[in-house]
């Protein structure tokens, strides 16, 4: 049973008492019926409700972008628009499934029904395999779906998620991390990274650094764009020897094995390289506790030398103004993977203030669902 409360008593503030006075009148059925046929509240009316539609179909939609994905209708219908007897003959469904795929992918912008009965890409469609990395990670969501699949649950408790074993990383496996894991864990990373790239290098700027270490750099996404951005640039790669051990043929393949060195170790058990000006952190906080960003920051300031400089790109909440992707979508699957946490950028400036970092600042990315930015300095 649901509880509510009526601040009446005296204690209760006039902002209080205004505040439940309108949330029982919006949410009374009599005001809905009047809205409904007032014509200044109707269109607001009508909004709402097609708002809160699309929260109860949410989960239909991303179904059928998923199938979508695995039918490899992007693929299919990159030369000409096909029939849906056309495609459902290709992936090998029935004729009418096929069509009600079509026109919820039609509906949902990724299809396009023409005039002839065939269907074609739309412009989301289109750009759907030109995004690195996204179709991989709406296949890769199937897991977290499951672990969603009783969110009273999840949200009371969430343990036992399988999420949380598919990053055993996080956990400190190390040396032990199987090296399928590894593959698959490595493949996903970089072709987000490489996203996260593009977005951080149009807001970063890396005058006056000479050697960039990149902390949990994976196989050198990161750094092989920095590195193809800044001819000059010396590049260092700190990651665990079996995911880092990859770094080496992308380096080799983009021309930057001569400037490139590649450290392979734990950032929990060992010290962080030094020699270098310039440290970056790409998407590795937010897969931690506190406790373990307190004690990897520390590092990092240990490492620097005065003047140093520390980056930070990853998904951000929007603390005091919640963002869809950083607080509706990151958040969750940060508990999901029942380690870390979605922070705010102001969260991240405290605890760089508290490593000893100093002109800790946010920068403004172009497309901050794609990454937020901070930057400091050891001084």
């Amino acid at each position: 049973m649901a509880v509510s409360e009526h601040p009446r008593g005296p204690r209760a503030s006039l902002s209080d008492r205004f505040y439940a006075w309108r949330t029982a009148l919006v949410g009374s059925r009599a005001f809905q019926k009047l809205a409904a046929r007032t014509p200044f509240a109707a269109g607001m009316a009508r909004r709402d409700g097609e708002a809160l539609f699309d929260l109860v179909a949410g989960f239909v939609h991303t179904q059928v972008l998923r199938a979508f994905v695995a039918f490899d209708l992007a693929g299919r219908l990159a030369v000409r628009p096909k029939r849906a007897e056309e495609l459902a003959l290709e992936v090998g469904i029935a004729p009418q499934r096929m069509r009600v795929l079509c026109q919820a992918a039609a509906s949902l912008r990724l299809l396009k029904r023409r005039r002839d009965g065939r269907y074609a890409l739309d412009r989301l469609g289109a750009a759907l395999p030109g995004i690195p990395g996204l179709a991989q990670m709406i296949a890769h969501h199937d897991v977290l779906y499951r672990d969603l699949a009783d969110a009273p649950d999840f949200f009371a408790d969430g343990s036992g998620t399988e999420l949380a074993g598919f990053w055993p990383y996080v956990f400190g496996a190390g040396a032990a991390l199987d090296p399928e894991t590894a593959r698959v864990y490595s493949d996903l990373m970089a072709q987000s990274q490489t996203l996260v790239a593009e977005e951080a290098l149009r807001a970063l700027d890396l005058r006056g650094v000479a050697t960039l270490l990149d902390v949990g750099g994976g196989t050198g996404a990161f750094l092989t764009a920095v590195g193809l951005a800044h001819p000059e640039l010396r590049l260092h790669l700190f990651d665990l020897p079996v995911v880092a051990e990859g770094a080496a043929t992308r380096f080799a393949a983009n021309g930057l094995t001569g400037r490139a060195t590649i450290t392979g170790g734990s950032f929990r058990t060992d010290a962080l390289p030094s020699g270098a000006d310039a440290i970056s952190l790409v998407r590795v906080l937010y897969d931690h506790s506190d406790e373990t960003v307190r004690m990897l920051l520390a590092k990092a300031h240990a490492a620097l030398p005065e003047g140093g400089r520390l980056f930070v790109a990853e998904p951000m909440s929007g603390g005091e103004t919640p963002s869809r992707a950083g607080d509706a979508y990151f958040a969750v699957y940060c508990m999901a993977m029942r380690t870390g946490r979605v922070r705010s950028a102001e969260e991240i400036r405290q605890l760089l203030g508290e490593a000893g970092f100093s002109d800790a600042r946010a920068v403004r990315t172009a497309r901050p669902f794609i990454t937020g930015l901070v930057t400091a300095r050891k001084s």
